[in-house]
């Protein structure tokens, strides 16, 4: 079977819970996932640390490593960079792990245009009120911030469709199950088992009744 690691992309509204279900995830099957670290021109939250939650880094670096072709895609959002270092992410895969990257849909399609068997998971909501209730209770943020947030989640609502599931962040534990299975069962795809698909029909065209 194909022992190459699968690329899978998580996008969802500010205030979903990507985070939380990325880390759980990696939490309950540490030895099937690795976690892309982003790197971004934005400011580290509280609790935040660099090469942890992200590669905090300034815009002429940032800038520096598009040019080089150092990222594999980079989007600008509320006014930040965000971007996927292109060397962690290969060397994963080589090692057959399945590569988890949380970006922003312009990143996510970026991708996708790159890696057409790239696997694309948005996650959603149970309500719009609920995705408001979640960014105020944060209490990191302004009402500009939160506005801005909800805005911009109105104009990602429009690029849903181009990603292959959407999961729903009601109840963590099932999300966190549901993102799995949908994952796992990536691998028995017969698009990705071509090699071994084709030892098969070697193998039984050889045969001689």
């Amino acid at each position: 079977m194909n022992q190459k690691g699968i690329l899978i992309v998580v996008s969802g509204f500010a205030g979903t819970g990507k985070g939380t279900i990325m880390k759980e995830l990696l939490r309950r099957y540490s030895g099937q996932y690795a976690l892309s670290i982003s790197m971004t021109t934005r400011s580290p939250r509280p609790g935040e640390q660099d090469g942890v939650e992200y590669f905090f880094t300034d815009r002429e670096t940032f800038e520096h490593e598009i040019a080089v072709g150092g990222l594999i895609e980079h989007a600008c959002y509320c006014d930040h960079y965000y971007g996927t270092p292109r060397a962690y992410v290969d060397s994963q895969l080589l090692m057959g792990k399945d590569v988890i990257l949380e970006i922003e849909v312009q990143g996510a399609l970026q991708i996708k245009e790159k890696f057409p068997d790239t696997v694309l998971l948005f996650v959603v909501p149970p309500s719009v009120q609920i995705l408001y209730d979640r960014l105020k209770g944060r209490g990191t943020e302004s009402g500009e911030v939160i506005a801005a947030r909800m805005k911009r989640a109105g104009e990602e609502c429009a690029y849903i469709p181009h990603y292959d599931y959407i999961l729903v962040n009601d109840d963590l534990d099932v999300c966190v199950e549901q993102m799995h299975h949908i994952i796992q069962s990536q691998k028995l795809a017969a698009a990705r088992n071509a090699t071994f698909i084709e030892s098969i029909y070697s193998d039984l065209q050889s045969l001689s009744f």
